[in-house]
């Protein structure tokens, strides 16, 4: 699947996998012609993702075959042990969690899940968490606290469901709580945001020692949608909307709200899971090291004057 504005490297790539065909002959000629296409190709994306707007952004972190949580799992842990239930009314499939190693590291991995298919995503809510999965992540992260292994919590999601009966089970209850828990948990917690970092619901697993960004994700307070909704009542104007609010991994590292940018290749993740999820490895792997030799009273201060200082007027 491309995106809009893929669609002159789509029809390359189309032309190379028709050419590519088993029933095709493979003359030298055929290979010379596959060659120049590829490299015309490459060109393209490689000169489409080194300048694309904040909107163009939010449609790559959108892609339906971007890497999910259990991708990065499968991939880059090791001795993943799922834990299930927030102990209080069930299994949230739109978080999910667990102890788990990264090179030489015990963690505990929390992160919003999205499927690949339409029954994945109905089964996860489409990423989207009710409080049950605040509240199970909560549980995970004291737990990790219990056996002092570090919180490494991956983001992904367009915010927290608002339906009903998730606003009865207390969905800002749930989030306020883990807000203030995280501000003050003993143990180091690495924060990446791989694809959509939507709201509340994004941030009630997101207060962190060290929040790193994939450089096609996004992070905002709303949707691009949602605030062209209100501001001009006219969902078109989600692009300007998404301009505006300054949403990209750039500039939410100008502002100081982020740490780090992790690099996907041109053409972003959802074309080089393999590269990007082995970038999103050495990332945390490298800010892991650091966090564990600083002392609980010392990081739980850093943490608190990292949150501190977002958000100041310049005079």
């Amino acid at each position: 699947m491309s995106l809009e504005f893929e669609k002159s490297i789509a029809e390359l790539e189309a032309t190379i996998k028709d050419l590519s065909k088993p029933e095709n002959p493979m003359t030298d000629e055929i290979k010379e012609q596959i060659s120049e296409l590829s490299k015309k190709a490459n060109g393209i994306l490689k000169e489409l993702y080194s300048d694309l707007t904040p909107w163009q952004k939010v449609q790559v972190a959108r892609h339906p075959k971007r890497p999910v949580l259990r991708d990065y799992i499968a991939s880059i842990f090791s001795e993943f042990i799922e834990l299930h239930g927030d102990r209080c009314f069930g299994d949230d499939h739109g978080i999910i969690g667990g102890f788990a190693t990264i090179d030489k590291h015990r963690v505990m991995v929390i992160g919003h899940q999205k499927g690949k298919t339409v029954e994945e995503n109905i089964k996860s809510n489409f990423g989207m968490a009710n409080p049950e999965g605040y509240r199970k992540a909560l549980r995970l992260m004291k737990l990790a606290e219990k056996f002092n292994v570090p919180v490494v919590s991956f983001i992904d999601t367009p915010g927290a469901y608002p339906g009903l009966d998730a606003e009865a089970r207390g969905q800002a209850s749930a989030i306020a709580e883990n807000l203030t828990e995280m501000a003050s948990l003993s143990v180091p917690i690495v924060v990446i945001v791989t694809g959509e970092g939507g709201s509340g619901g994004a941030l009630g697993i997101a207060v962190g020692d060290v929040i790193l960004m994939l450089s096609n994700a996004v992070y905002s307070v709303i949707s691009p949608e949602g605030c062209a909704s209100i501001l001009w009542r006219d969902g078109s104007k989600a692009p300007d909307a998404a301009a505006a609010l300054k949403i990209t991994a750039d500039s939410l590292l100008k502002l100081g709200i982020i740490d780090g940018i992790i690099t996907e290749k041109p053409g972003g993740a959802h074309r080089f899971p393999s590269d990007t999820m082995n970038s999103v490895k050495l990332a945390v792997t490298k800010h892991l090291t650091k966090l564990i030799a600083i002392k609980p009273a010392k990081l739980l201060q850093a943490r608190y004057d990292k949150f501190a200082r977002m958000g100041r007027f310049k005079k």
